[in-house]
């Protein structure tokens, strides 16, 4: 009927997006037919910029046509060095010269220095382009980078206020983020500037992870903690305790907030700390060591055991378990009850105490010990976890309320608050079925905690650990702690589950 819209049936609309499918597959097909061809050739001129730009403006994710159009700029950027040395020996050996050519002499470099800034120019306004068009391109956020260490008169405070721009289209793009401390290191930004950027990101919006892990990454450098058993400064601590609280509880099912407090409530230990002793022992025959995390190039290390009047040098390492956090060697030592005993290993000198049996010596530190607490520090806890118990009666199935209870309770004492917090973690596994292996692995990991500090106080310790029966555990975490120990007495259960994994104890290494 005249003057009406005349509306595509589906099938219409099925078939005119087909043949829009086809003709977009056909052009580009074309043209990385094309692309290639050129590439063979070795042609890395304009045109082949060209092709590549009408591609990558419409799909940013093509990792080849970046290789290519780096291919290009390198070639350009020599083009433009070897012109420039060549104007440079005729001009030396042209003796007189007149006033004009001086004066050409000095524009020759400023012209191929703008050139070659225009070169750089172009990538980074096509990767703006790219950028509108997916903003979480990896691809365009690389060939970014990838120009501005190219250019030697990179703008970086240019590239930061980028930063800011695309923060407002999305405050949450990790991109961005990570991106961000890339160009704020090169471009000098104090760390508290930075710190006050994430500040007003989180009040915008406290659902924001990136914003939350940048801060992670500044608070550490900007309020160290002495004895490293905090993430920060027991001051800051305690203000950032609060801060997160106001987010956690504005809206509970929200996750960024509580894993941010997780990391606050945490030891501090960085993950590019290099591994630690945690346990060793030396026989008459050889000794063990054990790491709180994977150390796989020890055998390189140089490892000295000295007394008072003698000092040997400990070779031969070998793992003694498949993830390397626990080794072994066999040295002959002449062992002297009398005498006191210290490990040297990488600067650091480790004091040995003797066995009460007088065939060897030992060193043990158990996984996790308490951290120092303030008195108001331990206050803003209990305050806390006060809180998350008025909303459990709100809403008893809300996870991370539960979690994040469980970890103040250890956080405050982790003795008195153990069965309470395990609890916790039972009533996670029937409130979040698909993580039940997690919250068992879990309570596994604070088991074993408290059993291994409960083994320092011991009569048996360190030849002999033993495990409750009652405790229904399917998993042995920290068993490289065990290494110096010669009977491990476990529940069937447990022996059973772990078969071949089970840790070896220092008996059976046969040192």
């Amino acid at each position: 009927m005249h003057g009406r819209v005349k509306v595509r049936t589906t099938e219409e609309e099925r078939e005119r997006k087909k043949k829009e499918h086809a003709l977009k597959v056909r052009a580009y097909r074309a043209a990385m037919g094309r692309i290639l061809k050129k590439r063979d050739a070795g042609e890395l001129d304009d045109e082949m910029l060209g092709l590549t730009v009408q591609i990558l403006q419409r799909n940013p994710d093509v990792s080849t046509l970046w290789n290519i159009r780096r291919e290009c700029v390198l070639a350009k950027t020599k083009q433009l060095s070897d012109a420039g040395a060549e104007s440079n020996k005729s001009d030396e050996v042209q003796v007189e010269a007149e006033a004009e050519a001086v004066a050409e002499v000095v524009e020759k470099p400023v012209e191929r220095e703008d050139k070659l800034q225009a070169v750089y120019d172009q990538e980074l306004t096509l990767t703006e382009q790219c950028l509108m068009v997916n903003p979480k391109s990896y691809n365009a956020w690389h060939h970014r980078c990838w120009t501005l260490e190219q250019n030697p008169q990179a703008d970086w405070q240019r590239e930061v206020q980028l930063c800011n721009k695309y923060l407002k289209y999305d405050e949450r793009n990790f991109h961005t983020w990570d991106y961000r401390r890339y160009v704020s290191a090169k471009a000098a930004v104090p760390a508290e500037q930075e710190l006050d950027f994430c500040t007003e990101k989180i009040k915008v919006n406290f659902s924001n992870y990136s914003s939350w892990h940048h801060r992670s990454l500044l608070l550490p450098k900007l309020y160290p903690n002495e004895q490293r058993d905090r993430p920060m400064s027991e001051e800051k601590l305690q203000q950032e305790l609060e801060m997160v609280l106001t987010a956690a509880f504005t809206d509970p099912n929200d996750s960024s907030a509580w894993f941010y407090q997780r990391w606050l409530l945490g030891g501090g230990v960085q993950v590019d700390q290099a591994p630690k002793v945690v346990a060793f022992r030396v026989g008459a025959t050889g000794a063990v060591v054990a790491f709180n995390k994977p150390c796989p190039d020890f055998e390189q290390f140089r490892v000295e055991l000295a007394s008072n009047e003698h000092t040997w040098q400990l070779q031969s390492w070998q793992p003694a378990d498949s993830s390397r956090t626990t080794w072994k060697t066999q040295t002959s030592i002449d062992y002297h009850k009398e005498r006191s005993y210290s490990l040297k290993l990488s600067e650091q000198e480790i004091k040995l105490l003797p066995l009460a049996t007088g065939d060897g010596a030992f060193y043990f530190v158990p996984p996790n010990a308490a951290s120092s607490c303030s008195k108001e520090l331990f206050e803003e806890l209990q305050t806390q976890l006060q809180s998350c118990f008025d909303l459990l009666e709100y809403e008893p199935d809300s996870k991370w309320t539960l979690l994040t209870s469980a970890l103040l309770m250890r956080a405050i004492d982790v003795t008195a608050n153990h069965e309470r917090s395990l609890d916790h973690l039972v009533q996670l596994e029937k409130f979040d079925g698909l993580r039940a292996g997690y919250y068992k692995d879990l309570a596994a990991c604070w088991t074993l905690e408290l059993e291994l500090a409960k083994w320092v106080t011991s009569a048996t310790f360190p030849k002999r650990f033993e495990l409750a029966a009652e405790s229904a555990l399917t998993a042995l975490p920290y068993g490289q702690y065990l290494a110096i120990a010669d009977e491990l007495e476990l529940p069937a259960a447990l022996k059973e589950e772990l078969g071949d994994r089970l840790p070896q104890t220092f008996a059976e290494l046969k040192l």
